[in-house]
């Protein structure tokens, strides 16, 4: 499987496609200041408590409250508030958990009135960033994440992913680490750990201790509330979480962040820095690697399954949970031909892994497969969905289909869900709008002011259904323009706009003229 990441910068936001053999699979965005990221580290001051929720809410600086639950103090969160004030007070010279006094652990069972008070400061980490009308979910249980391994403060422990099997490997691994951890300190050793050598796992490491070095600093000088350490850009945490042998190409806008990620890959990957490139040509990033196609293919109600000759999803979204509904469409053989039946709720089941991880799905979700009364026809559709779903990096758990080929999955959600709508305005309806053939003129007359101050090339960007009318024939408009002017005006098709918007743009991809109904 080969893997493309591509990364576009427009507009303040960053948006993130991963590209599975071509196909769209995980799309991100995220603000360049965004308030709060899963893994970021705050110091918070609690406002109130909330004995009936045995929780508290914790001022983060923030419009919204963030909301920790007594579960999430983690069992040394005692620890944690006495290095804390010892920081603060300036007692606490060293970033060093080395001789750290760890204190009883709290009861599992214990209120949070009996821990927490107004206005006590707080280390804690964004564990679900808000979604809704609904605050940041935080935990004072922090990890550090590289890599290869979890570094977790005040903690003593070392354990190794289940996923690696080899018992030689896993005895390895925490030997290695034994060595090399630093005293107070717990690790977890991720799956991708598994036939590293020493000095990478050393490296990755001694990354974690600079990172939680760093955050010492912060606690020290920071205002409370404040942010103290950031978690790295979604870029970096994607390559962080997923960079391996499949990936071909990393192709970016943005020249800053393709120096950030070739510096990140010349440390876990060095051999391989080479295949992050920068993209600057007149078509967008995104329309170019068909990604703004694949999301109107890919988003709304209606999905269509690849490869199976017309059956399709029907995807509707209530207030507590997701149905996902398989429809055989013109592939009648479905409710004759058994097999058949299997085979397209198999390609219904590859669909829908892919959808949950695009449109980032949590959860519970159910869906409706195409009738199997063959108990080992759903038994082999069980295994392919759950070999589907591996790939999903979301916590989940998938139940075995009923009788009525119904399965429910439940998926771990840490942000909002990705809404994207696929439907466009239409001309003919609402508000009074300008008639296209005057939206032509219009334009004809911005080219022409326009290269009157501008002498680079100039690139028109309008719909696809814009752009088809006029470079239709020979005697198109473009041409026109061409024997006019003595000048070639470039038209570049934009899935992503409106029937009637365009924007011209010079050499420098510097906005000259907009137009947007």
């Amino acid at each position: 499987m080969k893997k493309e990441l591509i990364v576009s910068h427009e507009d303040g936001f960053t948006k993130i496609a991963l590209l599975e053999d071509g196909r769209l699979f995980e799309l991100h965005e995220e603000q360049n200041e965004t308030d709060f990221v899963v893994g970021d580290l705050f110091l918070g001051k609690v406002r109130k408590l909330a004995p009936n929720l045995n929780a508290a809410f914790v001022n983060m600086g923030s419009d919204k409250d963030a909301f920790l639950h007594y579960q999430d103090l983690g069992p040394e969160y005692i620890t944690y508030r006495n290095y804390l004030k010892s920081v603060l007070s300036k007692k606490q010279q060293s970033s060093s958990l080395k001789g750290i006094e760890i204190q009883p652990k709290i009861d599992k069972n214990g209120t949070v009135d009996k821990v927490l008070a107004k206005d006590d400061v707080v280390l804690l980490q964004i564990t679900k960033e808000p979604i809704s009308t609904k605050g940041p979910r935080i935990s004072t249980q922090i990890s550090l994440t590289g890599r290869f391994m979890i570094l977790i403060p005040f903690d003593n422990k070392v354990s190794v992913s289940k996923k690696i099997k080899d018992i030689e490997e896993k005895k390895r691994l925490k030997t290695l680490i034994e060595s090399i951890r630093p005293e107070g300190f717990g690790v977890i050793i991720r799956t991708v750990a598994e036939g590293k050598k020493v000095a990478e796992l050393h490296n990755d490491m001694h990354q974690l201790v600079e990172k939680w070095e760093a955050t010492f600093k912060k606690i020290q000088t920071q205002k409370i509330p404040s942010k103290v350490l950031s978690e790295e850009n979604k870029a970096s945490a994607i390559l962080r979480d997923n960079f391996n042998a499949d990936f071909v190409s990393i192709i970016c806008d943005d020249e800053k962040m393709v120096n950030d990620m070739k510096n990140y890959i010349d440390v876990i990957a060095p051999e391989r820095k080479n295949i992050v490139q920068f993209y600057d040509h007149h078509i967008p990033l995104l329309e170019y690697y068909n990604v703004e196609k694949q999301l109107k293919q890919s988003f709304g109600k209606h999905v269509n399954i690849p490869s199976s000759k017309g059956a399709y999803l029907v995807i509707e979204h209530t207030e507590a949970l997701h149905v996902i509904d398989v429809n055989s469409g013109p592939n009648l053989n479905a409710n004759t031909n058994k097999d058949h039946g299997l085979n397209i709720n198999k390609m219904a089941a590859t669909e829908i892994a892919r959808q949950l991880r695009l449109r980032d799905m949590g959860g519970i979700i159910v869906v409706d497969f195409i009738d199997m009364p063959n108990p080992e026809h759903r038994k082999l559709l069980y295994n392919h969905l759950k070999e589907e779903m591996k790939r999903d990096k979301a916590r989940h758990k998938i139940l075995p289909p009923s009788r009525f080929g119904l399965i429910q999955i439940t998926r771990q959600r840490n942000r909002p869900e990705k809404q994207i709508d696929t439907k466009e305005e239409n001309p003919n309806k609402g508000d009074e709008i300008l008639a296209p053939i005057v939206i032509v003129e219009q334009m004809g007359d911005a080219i022409r002011n326009t290269m009157q101050t501008e002498k680079s090339r100039l690139y028109l960007h309008v719909h696809p259904f814009l752009e088809a009318y006029l470079t239709k024939g020979l005697n198109s408009l473009q041409m026109r323009w061409f024997l006019k002017y003595k000048r070639w005006i470039t038209i570049v098709p934009r899935d992503s706009f409106k029937y009637l918007e365009y924007r011209l743009y010079n050499n420098k991809k510097e906005e000259l003229v907009a137009y947007s109904n």
